[in-house]
């Protein structure tokens, strides 16, 4: 005999609850920041793979793009919630003052190799958007109905 799950009691990782929102901000946090760090590690081979056959200097790659695979994350959590307000809000609050963070990382970093830089700016963004979204969208959608 099988035993039946209910939407809540899924497995997998980060867990979610029936409406397929990411249930806990520690699961948030940590799906992401494993993201970035894969992100980070595919720029690393990349670059040092393009840097051995001679397209370029190594570390100058754009570290930026290691926050895709967290981008795509929170993509798939906006597209849980219910259509409305709440979460385009918290959404655009969100990317707002991540990009800022980033941009003031990037900008403190400015005399790293730029794959470094940006990389440190995107884990800053990450973490910035993911603090502000989860219990933002939560807020909001309450407030709202």
């Amino acid at each position: 005999m099988t035993e039946q799950r209910g939407p809540e009691q899924q497995g997998g990782f980060p867990r979610r609850d029936a409406e397929g929102r990411i249930r806990t901000l520690g699961d948030l946090l940590g799906v992401c920041l494993a993201g970035l760090v894969i992100g980070v590690l595919a720029l690393v081979l990349f670059d040092w793979a393009f840097a051995s056959i001679g397209a370029g200097d190594f570390g100058h790659t754009n570290g930026w793009l290691a926050v895709i695979l967290p981008a795509w994350l929170f993509w798939d959590d906006f597209r849980a919630w219910e259509f409305g307000a709440a979460r385009v809000l918290a959404a655009v609050v969100a990317a707002a003052v991540g990009v800022f963070v980033g941009l003031l990382i990037a900008g403190l970093g400015a005399g790293l190799p730029p794959l470094l830089s940006g990389a440190l700016a995107a884990g800053a963004f990450t973490v910035a958007y993911a603090v502000l979204w989860f219990p933002g969208v939560r807020w909001l959608a309450r407030r709202t109905g």
